[in-house]
């Protein structure tokens, strides 16, 4: 056998964005520098309504979202959001809300001082904060607005939003070029001019260059890999990724993963977020859980307990295991709002539920705690693994109830305090 040198484990870049830092209260959440990429979420509820934007927020911190942001569109949403940060408050939940601006951002900001103060971040739509002459001023009272309460700002541009002024301007440019770019390569540079300019304007009327945030959201693959690429090469600030408008379902779930993945592998990136269309009756919480996934699968971040699956095939017996997997997956997300808090570092747990004996013992033994369920032909007996051991085996009906406990005691005696 040739020599030949051991190869290597994948791991992602390192990141060499500026460190922002979003505040509420005692709650302080770094983002950029070393800090851990943040998965944000936003609420699909009307933010007038103070009561039911508070339980969605609520819905999405628990579910992980370390910053949740909400629509302030009209005087009746601005007034609201103190009120939605006292619901919060009297519930526990101290996540940071960002106020998301569209055409009217410097009137509510300003009008709105109790609005302004409440929100941990604003965010800023270059295309969409006034035509012509009035582009400057009013993008000017966002910013001293953001300066006035120490607020960080995400500058955010998007391609269905873009400034049409400036995409008209270089479209004009790039027609006098000796040797024109593509229309879909003008639109990339708008795209990344509109966020650089915007940030070097907020700097120049005083805003910290670690207190902004850059994002040019586009809705397609590829696109939103080649900008952010480049936005990157440019820039050192923070930057927001996602896919703008990803889609339903299994469409906008694998196209988020796709390009996100491969940018956060790159050390692109600093928050996430997965703008998922809900499946109807769908919690709003599923895009929270996916962005989860992709920095846990990555290995940038561990929110959950994993839990290790077979798909199944012509020699498993039934869907037990695939029953039992989702039980206890459920089971588990479910419970780490309180576990993270009584079990400090219950999220490293690795279950495995197996359904045969091909690869069920091994992939129990690699796991921290797990069980094989038995295949065609062979005997009606479960083992169950206890970190690399078998310890006993489960029988009967009663095994998914039985292996419940046994993942409990084991949660308990390994992640809870000393008695």
């Amino acid at each position: 056998m040739s020599a030949c040198l051991p190869i290597e484990t994948a791991q992602p870049r390192a990141r060499r964005s500026a460190q922002a830092r979003i505040v509420w209260g005692p709650r302080v959440v770094t983002v950029g520098g070393d800090a851990p990429v943040r998965v944000q979420s936003m609420t699909n509820t009307d933010t007038a309504d103070a009561i039911a934007t508070a339980i969605q927020v609520k819905e999405l911190a628990q579910a992980g979202s370390e910053v949740v942001r909400i629509t302030v569109n009209t005087p009746e949403a601005a007034q609201a959001v103190p009120h939605v940060r006292e619901q919060l408050d009297r519930m526990g939940i101290d996540v940071p809300l960002v106020g998301d601006f569209h055409y009217n951002g410097h009137t509510l900001l300003t009008q709105y001082p109790a609005c302004a103060e409440t929100l941990s971040k604003y965010r800023i739509n270059p295309g969409n904060v006034g035509k012509g002459d009035k582009h400057d001023k009013q993008f000017a009272q966002m910013v001293e607005a953001a300066m006035r309460w120490d607020k960080p700002v995400r500058i955010g541009v998007n391609w269905g939003s873009l400034d049409q002024e400036l995409l008209a301007q270089m479209m004009d440019d790039n027609s006098r070029r000796a040797q024109p770019w593509q229309a879909r390569q003008v639109m990339y540079e708008a795209l990344i001019s509109s966020a650089l300019q915007s940030a070097a304007r907020a700097e120049e009327l005083g805003l910290a260059h670690e207190q902004i945030l850059l994002s040019c959201k586009v809705s397609g693959v590829q696109d939103l890999i080649a900008v952010y690429r480049e936005l990157a090469r440019r820039t050192d600030h923070a930057l927001h990724l996602g896919l703008t408008e990803a889609g339903m379902g299994t469409k906008g779930t694998v196209a988020s993963a796709t390009a996100l993945a491969i940018l956060l592998q790159e050390g692109i990136g600093d928050t996430i977020r997965v703008s998922l269309t809900p499946q109807p009756g769908e919690s709003r919480t599923q895009e929270v859980v996916i962005a989860s996934e992709i920095l846990q699968s990555l290995g940038l971040r561990i929110f959950v307990p994993s839990v290790t699956a077979c798909p199944g095939c012509g020699r498993t017996t039934s869907t037990t295991f695939q029953e039992l997997a989702k039980q206890i997956d459920d089971y588990l997300r479910l419970q780490m709002p309180v576990w993270r808090k009584q079990y400090p570092g219950v999220e490293q747990l690795k279950v495995a539920v197996m359904g045969c004996i091909v690869n069920g013992p091994g992939e129990s033994k690699h796991a921290d705690i797990g069980i094989s369920l038995p295949g065609t032909g062979e005997a009606p007996a479960a083992p169950v693994f206890i970190d690399g051991e078998k310890r006993l085996t489960l029988r009967g009906e009663g095994i998914a109830t039985e292996f419940q406990t046994l993942v409990e005691n084991y949660i308990r005696d390994r992640f809870g305090a000393p008695a």
